[in-house]
């Protein structure tokens, strides 16, 4: 189609915060452009009321299942910006000829970085101190280090190699699991493969770097976690799904595990009277792993280009469906 005559939505409230062209372009490519009027993600009404019209929607982490999409009379592609697509009926899109595409990569570093930094966050116990020197208290609290421990990396796709690169200068050994792991990555960064059940055993931090699919969907279970290493630290930064949070509860209220540090909650934002927000030894934070300005600048830049790519006629570069 005439480009300068589509009409495009986007959702994704970050959009164009770091870097204006990315509005300025868009608005300059097509006909109109409607923003997110909500500020936060929206839900299946919400999709459902703004879609008609719509030739093209670069969406956040918006519902957009059946029901939304039965409003779609124009749509033609919807470019998630990020990664997971399992707020997407891609079923209900393929029938009404509707493109997926994501953006893979563009947010690995950052994630990475957030994962890294609640490991060491939780190895030395950084927020309990910095509130503890708050209240006039002068603790003397007995850190980990990461130094010779055994760090598991659960998913050795994007985020998973960004971390082992990082790791790298912290002396420490890497374990990893992934079904499809990139061999020749492992053996030039000393990455030891080994099965799951293993990863899990033997880590001292357990990184979950996973998409949510069925068979990973309540992974982290009460029978995961008795497998873990007493003692060790879980991190998620993927999908809050993957967890078993009551479970996750009561293995570190044994003082099983010695800790966690979550980025992502089945419910989001979860309930205030969630028991891990309210646990000394647990670090949340509001999926916050792809919010840094590098991260959502490719995000946008990649969400756009094969939003208009699909306009124009043209193969996407990251098609999902």
């Amino acid at each position: 189609m005439d480009l300068k005559r589509a009409h495009l939505l986007v959702t994704p409230t970050s959009y164009g915060k770091n870097d204006p062209r990315l509005k300025t372009q868009l608005e300059e490519k097509v006909e109109t452009v409607a923003y997110n009027p909500t500020g936060k993600p929206l839900s299946s009404n919400d999709v459902a009321a703004l879609l008609p019209g719509v030739d093209g929607y670069i969406a956040g982490l918006d519902v957009i299942d059946r029901a939304a999409l039965e409003s779609a009379d124009r749509l033609k592609v919807i470019a998630r910006y990020g990664v997971g697509v399992d707020n997407v009926d891609l079923e209900s899109a393929k029938e009404k000829g509707i493109i997926v595409t994501n953006t893979p990569g563009a947010n690995s570093v950052s994630v990475a970085e957030l994962a890294l930094g609640l490991m060491l966050a939780l190895a030395r116990q950084i927020p309990e101190a910095v509130h503890s020197v708050q209240q006039g208290k002068w603790p003397r609290y007995s850190g980990v280090s990461l130094e010779g421990k055994t760090v598991g990396i659960l998913g050795l796709g994007a985020i998973g190699k960004q971390l082992a690169r990082r790791l790298a200068g912290f002396d420490c050994q890497i374990l990893a699991y992934d079904p499809f792991a990139d061999e020749s990555f492992a053996r030039e960064r000393n990455i030891e493969l080994a099965s799951m059940d293993e990863v899990i055993a033997r880590s001292d931090f357990l990184s979950l770097h996973l998409p949510l699919l069925p068979e990973t969907r309540g992974l982290v279970s009460q029978e995961f976690l008795a497998k873990m290493k007493k003692g060790s630290f879980l991190i998620n930064t993927s999908r809050g799904e993957v967890v078993d949070e009551e479970a996750l509860q009561r293995a570190l209220g044994s003082g099983y595990l010695r800790g966690a540090g979550l980025d992502a909650f089945t419910v989001e934002p979860p309930d205030p009277a969630n028991p891990l927000l309210h646990m000394p030894q647990v670090i949340a934070t509001p999926h916050l792993g792809a919010q840094t300005d590098g991260a959502t600048s490719n995000m946008g830049w990649f969400a756009m280009a094969d939003c208009l790519a699909v306009l124009d006629g043209e193969e996407p570069k990251y098609r999902v469906a």
